[in-house]
């Protein structure tokens, strides 16, 4: 009976546009087990996409509406399913992908049964994320030049001020690397969340509130330590990943490509001038994609490498390093909200239509209007 469970919350989970494929090893199963009961595997089948009360979705798991509202927080705060509180409201219940979501909710009870799992996993995963990526890359601010053009969503500043809620938290990346003895010595605590996903971050004790002040103080401290900016791939964010290539589960997949620049969603590249370059070497310190390395004392660049995050061009002390523009056939398309974004995933994954989510919506509202009759 627990097998068949497991199995229809992965199908389920592989349904929502991030994805969560089978494998030949069966190692999805066994990441589901250790994170769900078979009960809360059960409950969390009746959840979709669409934000909803506990009376609508006990009427859909044919359980009591007291019994919903116990189990449904019970999950929340596990970190397996994401919550809403409205102010003055009862707070909303919906399901949230593997990857970004339930994984990342999990940074603050890892073991290393499940760093192994996620270990092995990854490698599919990856497949997945890679349709659509979920992150895009955005320059560090001193790369950029008063001469770039530069549109509000590709700046990380303009992105910050825009939030009214902000909070950080420890990296999972970063963290589950050092549990197993691999990784680096970069700050642990450095992933910003906003708004909605900053008040699920505080009431499950995943991270602390900041405001503005130190938000901007931690990104001029990642550009120092020289961190990839990665905010969703959406114009409205609710994140902005600080990434290595040590450690993050990205940027070591995108690593493995011959061609990292063209799997990554960045409307910049670098351009080198090696007759002003002296050889100095910290761009090749900084780059995270093995991107540039010294040839005869001068640095060479390899653009196929350049996702185009500027950490290499912030700190050039001849500037011959600059980020420069992709030509307009090159530029990529940044959904404006999540909403949109997860429908452009799951066509890509042939998993969700338009008319899909529409469905998904009405019978929301059927059940909502029935379950509070």
């Amino acid at each position: 009976m627990e097998k068949d469970i497991y199995q229809k919350l992965a199908q389920h989970l592989d349904n929502l546009p991030g994805g969560f494929p089978p494998t030949e090893s069966g190692v999805e199963l066994r990441i589901l087990r250790r994170l769900f009961s078979p009960e809360e595997a059960e409950l969390a089948l009746h959840l979709t996409l669409i934000p909803e009360e506990p009376r609508v979705i006990a009427r859909r798991a044919k359980i009591s509406h007291e019994d919903a509202v116990r189990r449904l927080e019970q999950m929340a705060a596990k970190g397996l399913i994401f919550r809403i509180q409205p102010v003055g409201k009862p707070p909303l219940y919906q399901a949230t992908q593997y990857v970004i979501g339930i994984w990342e909710f999990h940074v603050n009870d890892l073991d290393t049964e499940l760093i192994r799992d996620m270990g092995e996993y990854l490698p599919t995963l990856s497949k997945e994320v890679w349709k659509l990526p979920q992150l895009r890359t955005v320059p560090v601010g001193r790369s950029i030049t008063a001469r770039m053009e530069i549109l509000p969503h590709e700046k990380a500043e303009e992105l910050v001020r825009g939030q009214k809620k902000f909070a950080v938290a420890p990296c999972i990346c970063r963290r589950e690397q050092k549990m197993i003895g691999k990784g680096c010595q970069k700050p642990e605590e450095t992933c910003l969340v906003f708004g909605i996903a900053a008040d699920y971050y505080e009431r499950n004790g995943l991270g602390r509130v900041i405001d503005l002040r130190e938000t901007m103080d931690i990104l001029k401290m990642v550009d120092e330590e020289g961190m990839v900016l990665q905010p969703g791939n959406t114009q409205e964010i609710m994140n902005i990943c600080c990434c290595c290539g040590d450690c993050c589960g990205v940027l070591r997949t995108l690593k493995t490509f011959p061609k990292p620049a063209s799997q990554v969603v960045s409307p910049f590249v670098v351009s080198h001038n090696p007759k002003t370059c002296e050889g100095c070497g910290l761009c090749v310190e900084r780059c995270q994609m093995e991107a540039l390395s010294l040839v005869n004392e001068k640095a060479t660049l390899n653009a196929d490498r350049c996702i185009g995050c500027g950490l290499c061009a912030s700190t050039c002390p001849t500037e011959s390093l600059t980020l420069i523009r992709k030509p307009d056939s090159d530029q990529p398309v940044v959904p404006r909200d999540i909403i949109k974004a997860s429908i452009r995933r799951g066509q890509e994954r042939g998993k969700l239509s338009t008319i899909n989510l529409v469905q998904m919506q009405l019978k929301s509202k059927i059940d909502r209007l029935l379950a509070f009759r």
